[in-house]
């Protein structure tokens, strides 16, 4: 049984929280190093995507939804390590859980892990936009 969506980001705000803000940047890195790849069936259709433009990189996202359940999937550059982490991180969090859960979680987020220590308003900004996208996007495909 996968967590939550609370629980997995309780876990994700626990490992943030006990670091240092060099450690933070650190475990930002880990999370943009295992961002999932595109599934085949998506790789070769970006025009599906969205980009976030509030994002310094050029970072694009999709949900879908099938059986209740949300999909998440994000393409940035390998040389944006702090946008694919925020992606990784979303990713762990909210793919695969059901709809109530990924519309549940909080728009203060960055706030609650503790990145708005370690990393600038304007990227926290970034992943702020990554998080509303995302609902938004679950909101249209259940409507």
């Amino acid at each position: 049984m996968t967590n939550s969506v609370s629980e997995a980001a309780e876990l994700v705000a626990s490992d943030f929280k006990a670091g240092s803000n060099r450690e933070k940047l650190e475990l930002l890195l880990e999370y943009s190093e295992n961002l999932p790849a595109l599934p085949e069936r998506y790789s070769e259709h970006p025009d599906l995507f969205e980009r976030v433009e509030e994002c310094q990189s050029p970072v694009f996202l999709f949900v879908e939804v099938e059986n209740g359940q949300v999909g998440v999937f994000f393409t940035a550059p390998e040389e944006a390590p702090t946008t694919r982490g925020f992606a990784g991180i979303l990713s762990e969090v909210l793919h695969g859980k059901p709809v109530n859960e990924v519309l549940s979680l909080s728009d203060d987020f960055p706030d609650q892990i503790g990145l708005t220590e370690a990393v600038s308003p304007l990227r926290i900004r970034g992943m702020r936009a990554m998080i509303y996208r995302i609902k938004r996007q679950v909101r249209e495909k259940v409507a």
